[in-house]
């Protein structure tokens, strides 16, 4: 496995290492001594969870302003855009983003601390994500940053109008939102 900080402090880019011949391809998506070892996050994992999409469905920019979770995500099928959003205030990098394609055929995983709102754009029909998290979701402390904040000007590579959720609709600006100092 590679890792490769990103332009936000704690956001990690991992590149397993994968193994292919003409019967396929194997590659150990998630070991936790070596997680460990690697990255030097002790991860304590309690859910998966795993969603499809169609082409241009947007889901986020999620976080849980309470029980705030870390998220080890990647696409398994298909290709998402995924996008960070630093919201701790305190942070040099406060409302600053960072973007990475996901996809079934680079098998790249992101990992993403608490203090940060996530969403992806959908890139290709049928696409399944799957991310760990370190805390239960609890909806009562979700929050929903907009997707289309102007102030934060996040690029979705979308070719249409997204297909979203209302309450990704309903998302507020990030000088509205709630955040972690």
């Amino acid at each position: 496995m590679q890792v490769k900080s990103t332009p936000l402090s704690g956001v990690l880019l991992i590149e397993p290492r994968v193994f292919g011949d003409s019967r396929g391809f194997f590659y150990e998506s998630f070991n936790a001594r070596r997680f460990r070892e690697e990255t030097g996050i002790d991860a304590q994992f309690v859910q998966d969870n795993h969603s499809r999409s169609a082409r241009n469905v947007l889901r986020g920019l999620h976080y849980q302003i309470r029980h705030a979770q870390g998220k080890l995500v990647r696409a398994t099928r298909g290709a998402v855009l995924d996008v960070v959003l630093d919201i701790r205030r305190s942070s040099p990098t406060f409302g600053q983003w960072f973007s990475t394609v996901l996809s079934e055929e680079n098998k790249l995983q992101l990992w993403i601390p608490p203090g940060f709102a996530h969403g992806f754009s959908v890139l290709e029909d049928d696409t399944e994500f799957l991310y760990k998290t370190t805390d239960y979701w609890m909806p009562e402390h979700e929050r929903c940053i907009l997707w289309n904040d102007p102030a934060i000007g996040i690029d979705w590579q979308l070719r249409d109008a997204p297909v979203m959720s209302d309450k990704d609709k309903l998302g507020v600006l990030l000088n509205a939102a709630e955040v972690f100092e």
